[in-house]
């Protein structure tokens, strides 16, 4: 598997992964710094979490595949020298909005996860027509493509129940924010989804410092408290 990381560290048995962030600076409304990067860098590997998924905003309309990586990298340059002893192995990646024609474009499979086939795909918050699920499903086709929907529990309002065990027969994976698990208002329905099989992986979502900073480790300990194989379900 790829990676891009600070020091080495020891390894651990168990992983906690952070699979959504806007913690690379300058690239999104995330960090709009390296010092504001770091800082959420810290509080993640104080949190626990030992792998982190740097996916910043593609929109289509405003970049092509190959001009978004240009400026990731870019990006990555600015934060990799400063870089920490024991902060998170980090992995660049992407956070795809959706758009007609996704499936078709070329060099749409760079943004998959690095050194994985996960490709994280934002959806529109309305609800899906046969057409966009006939484009993601024409996304997943393509070789190397495992199609990871964007903090679901989002959609929810627009969605009709059925559609995430739909999705799922049909190969799509389901990330959810950590805040799902953390607000108490929602914490029950979250708690059943993931009773249901229908959350594959978690995410921070995080931002920022302020108003979102990273909050993996509390929905960790919180789903640790409720199911016994926490690492075999997330």
């Amino acid at each position: 598997m790829g990676m891009r990381s600070g020091p080495k560290r020891r390894r651990r048995r168990n992983k906690m992964i952070d699979f959504h962030t806007h913690i690379l600076p300058e690239m999104d409304d995330g960090s709009k710094s390296v010092a504001e990067s770091l800082a959420m860098l810290r509080e993640e590997s104080r949190q626990g979490v030992q792998a982190i998924a740097l996916t910043p905003h593609f929109y289509a309309d405003e970049n092509s595949p190959q001009q978004f990586l240009k400026r990731r990298e870019a990006a990555w340059e600015k934060l990799k020298p400063n870089l920490e002893e024991g902060m998170p192995r980090l992995y660049l990646g992407a956070e795809v909005q959706y758009f007609e024609g996704i499936g078709q474009v070329n060099g749409i499979c760079d943004l998959c996860i690095e050194g994985t086939q996960l490709f994280l795909l934002e959806m529109p918050f309305r609800q899906w027509s046969d057409r966009m699920l006939s484009n993601v499903l024409e996304l997943k086709e393509q070789e190397n493509i495992q199609v990871v929907l964007a903090h679901i529990e989002r959609y929810l309002p627009w969605q009709p129940k059925g559609i995430w065990q739909e999705l799922i027969r049909c190969g799509i994976r389901m990330q959810v924010n950590a805040s799902f698990f953390n607000n108490w208002k929602t914490r029950r329905k979250a708690m059943r989804m993931l009773d249901r099989g229908e959350i594959h992986i978690l995410g921070s979502d995080c931002h920022n410092m302020a108003n979102r900073p990273p909050n993996l480790g509390r929905a960790y300990q919180f789903i640790g408290h409720h199911v016994s194989n926490l690492h075999e379900v997330l």
